[in-house]
C-alpha cells in the first residue's frame, strides 16, 4: 500500500515495534502513541523473534530466568521523572527471545542489576497487560517496524492477523545508507506499506512519513 492510503485511515493505536528506541521516539514526539508499550524502549534485532513474541503473547517475557547482562552501557530512562537524571544503564539481554533492555537497568554502585529486577517487571507487566487490552478493544491499530525484510514482513502480517481484530496497518522504515530522500517500496503486501529514509540525519524524513498520520482520541 501507498503511504498516502495509509495517511487516509484513522486508527485508535499506533504501536512501535521497534528495532531500537527510535519508532517510539518520533511517534511520541508526533504525539502519536497513547502509552509505553513493551517494545519500546528495548532492541530487537531480529522481527522473526518479534512475531514469536506476538504470537505467545509475551508468554515469559523478560523472565529472570532467561535474562543475562551482556557488553555495553547506555543511560537508564524513568519516563515517569520530572527531572531526567543521568545514571548510567545496563544492557539486560532476554535469551528467549533476543531482546535486549538497554534503559531499564539503572548501574547502582556495589549492587546487581538483580537489585532492580522485581520493580521493573512489575512495570513491563503493566505494559503487557495495557498493551494486549487496547490491542483486544481497538478497531483500527498501525504497527510501526524500524527495519525488515519482505519475509520477515509476511510472517509478520500473518501473526498479527491473529493477534488483532484483523484491521490493521504495518509501516515499515528502512534506513538506507547514502539515500537521498523518502523512498516508497511496493511490497505488493496488502496492509503493509514500506518505505526507505536515509539513515543518518533523518528527522525531516521521519516527519515527512508521520506528519498525516492520524490517532483517535
Amino acid at each position: 500500500m501507498k503511504l498516502q492510503e495509509l495517511n487516509d485511515t484513522s486508527y485508535d493505536l499506533i504501536v512501535s515495534l521497534g528495532q531500537n528506541c527510535d519508532p517510539a521516539a518520533h511517534l511520541r514526539r508526533h504525539n502519536l502513541r497513547k502509552f509505553s508499550m513493551p517494545l519500546d524502549w528495548v532492541v530487537s534485532t531480529s522481527l522473526t523473534d518479534v512475531s514469536r513474541l506476538l504470537k505467545n503473547k509475551f508468554r515469559g517475557f523478560m523472565d529472570e530466568c532467561n535474562l543475562q547482562q551482556i557488553e555495553g552501557s547506555s543511560q537508564y530512562v524513568d519516563e515517569f521523572a520530572s527531572v531526567v537524571q543521568k545514571t548510567p544503564s545496563y544492557f539486560i539481554h532476554d535469551t528467549l527471545y533476543n531482546v535486549t533492555s538497554v534503559h531499564d537497568f539503572p548501574i547502582i554502585p556495589n549492587q546487581s542489576w538483580r537489585s532492580t529486577y522485581k520493580s521493573y517487571k512489575e512495570k513491563l507487566d503493566m505494559r503487557i497487560e495495557r498493551f494486549l487490552k487496547e490491542s483486544t478493544k481497538s478497531t483500527s491499530m498501525l504497527f510501526v517496524r524500524l527495519h525488515a525484510t519482505y519475509d520477515q514482513t509476511v510472517e509478520l502480517q500473518s501473526v498479527l492477523e491473529n493477534f488483532t481484530n484483523n484491521n490493521f496497518n504495518i509501516l515499515i522504515i528502512c534506513p538506507i545508507a547514502n539515500l537521498k530522500r523518502v523512498t516508497e517500496i511496493d511490497w505488493g503486501l496488502e496492509c503493509v506499506c514500506t518505505v526507505q529514509i536515509p539513515s543518518t540525519n533523518n528527522f525531516d524524513d521521519w516527519d515527512h512519513v508521520l506528519k498525516s498520520i492520524q490517532l483517535l482520541p
